[in-house]
C-alpha cells in the first residue's frame, strides 16, 4: 500500500453510517473514493456522496456509490480533498484542476474538512512552489490581470490541456494563474483577491481545513487546525 493509499483508508475510517460525504478531486482523493466504495461493498457502510467535479461523479458512480448533486446540498458532514499547498497554518493552495468554485463550496459548507496530502506539499507559505490560481469572468479578465499586476503579481491565463485554447472551469470561468511576491501574505492575497471585482473564486482556502492528513513512509500524521 502506498502512501496515497494509506492516507486515503485512514481518511474513510472516519465515515460513519448515515454521513453526507463530499468527494474531492485527483489522484489522493480517487483513492478516497475507491476506499469508500469497498467499505461500502465490504462493510455494508450506508453513505451517499457529492462530487467535486465530473470525473469523481463519474468514478464514484461507476464504483457504485449513491451520488446526489450540488444543487440538492446545504451541509455535508465531510469533505475529503487533496491539496497542492499546505502551511503551518493550515492554509491551502488549491486548484489546479480548475474546479474552485465546487471545492470551496464543499469545503465551506462541510461539518469536517479533511485534506489528504504527503510530506512534498508541505511548504513555509502558500505560492512557494505553484501560482495561484484565480478564476476570473471571461469578459473581465483582462482588467483582473492588470489589477493583480499592480498588486505585484505576474502570470497569465492557464491554457488547456492540449496547449490549443485555454482553460475552462466547470463554471465556465478561464483561469488566470498568477505569482506573488513573499511579502503578501496568505491572509492579505486572500482579502485583496475577494475584493477584486471580476474575480469569481481563487486558490486560496484559509481557515477552511478541520484537519490536514500528511503521509510519509507508512505512517499517517493527523495535523489538526485549532479552531474552524
Amino acid at each position: 500500500m502506498n502512501d496515497k493509499e494509506l492516507v486515503a483508508r485512514h481518511a474513510a475510517s472516519w465515515v460513519e453510517d448515515g454521513m453526507l460525504v463530499g468527494l474531492g478531486t485527483g489522484s489522493t482523493a480517487d483513492c478516497f473514493i475507491g476506499e469508500l466504495a469497498r467499505r461500502r461493498k465490504e462493510e455494508g457502510l450506508q453513505v451517499t456522496a457529492v462530487a467535486s467535479s465530473v470525473i469523481s461523479a463519474i468514478k464514484a458512480r461507476a464504483l457504485g456509490l449513491p451520488l446526489v448533486a450540488l444543487e440538492q446540498v446545504a451541509r455535508l458532514d465531510l469533505y475529503v480533498d487533496g491539496a497542492d499547498e499546505v502551511t503551518p497554518e493550515l492554509t491551502l493552495l488549491k486548484g489546479r484542476g480548475a474546479d474552485l468554485v465546487r471545492e470551496k463550496l464543499l469545503a465551506t459548507a462541510a461539518d469536517r474538512f479533511l485534506v489528504l496530502v504527503d510530506g512534498s506539499k508541505l511548504v513555509s507559505r502558500i505560492g512557494e512552489r505553484f501560482a495561484v490560481p484565480v478564476e476570473v469572468m471571461p469578459f473581465a479578465w483582462q482588467m483582473v490581470k492588470r489589477r493583480l499586476e499592480s498588486l505585484g503579481g505576474s502570470g497569465d491565463l492557464r491554457p488547456n490541456a492540449a496547449k490549443d485554447g485555454l482553460a475552462v472551469t466547470s463554471h465556465g470561468s478561464l483561469v488566470l494563474d498568477m505569482a506573488f511576491a513573499p511579502a503578501l501574505d496568505a491572509e492579505t492575497l486572500d482579502n485583496l483577491l475577494c475584493r477584486t471585482p471580476g474575480v469569481v473564486e481563487h486558490g486560496i482556502f484559509r481557515g477552511l481545513a478541520s484537519a490536514v492528513l500528511v503521509a510519509a513512509d507508512g505512517l499517517v500524521e493527523e495535523r489538526w487546525a485549532a479552531v474552524r
